[in-house]
């Protein structure tokens, strides 16, 4: 049972609370149309039969979750709300062209300067623009062939809440990042905002998307989902940095189609949580579609990072780049596993993915494991992988310089990472991303020494 501040209100965890009856209180009085209705209705009854992931699963082998029970979370009450928050968030109203605050799934600060685009949170898209969002909901991930659908994904499609909707018209160019804070308070909430991005033919934008706790204490449990739709020669540049506590559980479904000559740039981070799974995939579907799939992960003490990429080759003449690039310390693991698809008769395919990873405890753990399915002739698709620990020459050099051996080790890190950081587009979103990979670092402040 978890009691409201008020100590009057309980809320029965579990399956008690998630409920088709929790869904009717909450989703039909806010008026939802009928499909969207329907369409959680459908997806309780899968989660209520869908068992939890097993290691039995090739996707889940190295990944443990036998200690996540979903009978400890609970959906958001009011009571949670914490609209200080919002004093805390960076940004700058002069350059401002779409800002959200949400906090367990509710708006708490919005700005929408328009230039002809749509950017709202879910729930008044589903009001304002009902039609968009039934078009693309779950299509991307729904149709995607290594769709593969588990428990968290079903509870996601029952219970969703929060996230936004940016709608990009033909022909809009929007230099400025759209930005967007989902932030969890309160012990034991559950999370389940999904992001929709359409970007008509021949649109421009940047998106900087940011997950937070409000405390370091708290439990939690996301289970999100990201999907993107490019039309021909749209180009998004997509920054997601992942800062949850080191209670928090994150699972989230990504899926994105690429068309002809459209362009997408997706950088992934992965700095908090206790254990976060991934599975990204990104689709080309027309001639002269590229993608560059960055990663960054920072883990520490026993956080468990796994991340599952797919680059699907659907049309000749395509291109993608993949780059992640771990660093890893104490007794932490991540897992990176990434398959290269090259679908029948897509010539002419240039494709790449590495992995790196930078091991800074002796129990550390990194699994690297790349994969290639090739249908086609004409093609130059390769993989790397490396991992390997500080080079105490280098350590040695920096100190001999005047630098304190914390502060060696960290500019040898961010020399390592840096190789991703160079590719993001925008000098702002990378400063914000140095800053928190640094925030992080500064928590983890013990020489590589005293970890061996």
């Amino acid at each position: 049972m978890v009691t409201t501040e008020n100590g009057n209100t309980t809320t029965v965890l579990g399956q008690a609370a998630f409920s088709s009856n929790y869904i009717a209180s909450t989703f039909v009085s806010q008026g939802e149309p009928q499909w969207m209705l329907n369409r959680r209705s459908d997806a309780f009854e899968q989660f209520r039969t869908t068992p939890m992931p097993s290691t039995e699963l090739e996707a889940w082998r190295r990944t443990d979750i036998r200690g996540l029970s979903i009978d400890n979370f609970h959906p958001p009450t009011p009571d949670t709300l914490d609209s200080t928050l919002v004093q805390q968030i960076p940004h700058d109203s002069d350059q401002q062209v779409g800002l959200l605050v949400q906090q367990n799934g509710v708006i708490l600060n919005s700005v929408n300067s328009n230039r002809g685009v749509y950017f709202a949170d879910l729930q008044t898209a589903l009001k304002e623009k009902p039609g968009l969002v039934e078009t693309y909901l779950g299509q991307a991930i729904q149709q995607s062939q290594t769709y593969s659908r588990n428990r968290f994904e079903v509870m996601h499609n029952a219970f969703m809440k929060g996230g936004y909707v940016l709608y990009l018209p033909a022909g809009a160019v929007v230099e400025d990042p759209f930005q967007v804070f989902i932030t969890l308070n309160g012990d034991a909430v559950a999370d389940f905002s999904h992001t929709l991005i359409i970007a008509e033919a021949n649109s421009q934008a940047t998106i900087f998307e940011e997950f937070r706790s409000t405390a370091d204490k708290d439990p939690a449990l996301h289970c999100g989902a990201v999907e993107i739709f490019l039309s021909p020669n749209a180009h998004l540049n997509f920054v997601q940095i992942q800062g949850w506590n080191q209670k928090t559980w994150h699972f989230s479904t990504q899926r994105a189609i690429v068309e002809r000559d459209a362009n997408l740039r997706w950088v992934t981070t992965c700095l908090g949580s206790r254990l976060t799974k991934i599975d990204q995939l990104v689709e080309l579907t027309g001639t002269g579609a590229n993608a560059d799939m960055l990663g960054l992960a920072l883990a520490d003490k026993r956080q468990h990072i796994d991340v599952h990429t797919y680059q699907k080759h659907a049309a000749p003449h395509t291109t993608s780049d993949l780059l992640y690039r771990n660093v890893l310390t104490d007794r932490s693991r991540t897992v990176w596993r990434g398959m290269i698809e090259v679908v029948q008769d897509a010539q002419n395919i240039d494709a790449y993915q590495k992995n790196d990873n930078l091991l800074l405890s002796k129990h550390a753990r990194a699994d690297t494991i790349p994969g290639l399915e090739i249908l086609a002739d004409e093609v130059r698709c390769t993989h790397g992988a490396t991992a390997g620990q500080i080079d105490p020459e280098q350590i040695y050099y920096l100190m001999s310089r005047g630098l304190p051996q914390h502060w060696a080790e960290e500019v040898i890190v961010s020399g390592f990472l840096e190789p991703v950081l160079q590719r993001i587009p925008s000098n702002d979103l990378r400063n914000r991303l140095e800053q928190s990979i640094s925030h992080k670092l500064e928590k983890d402040a013990t020489p590589v020494s005293a970890k061996q």
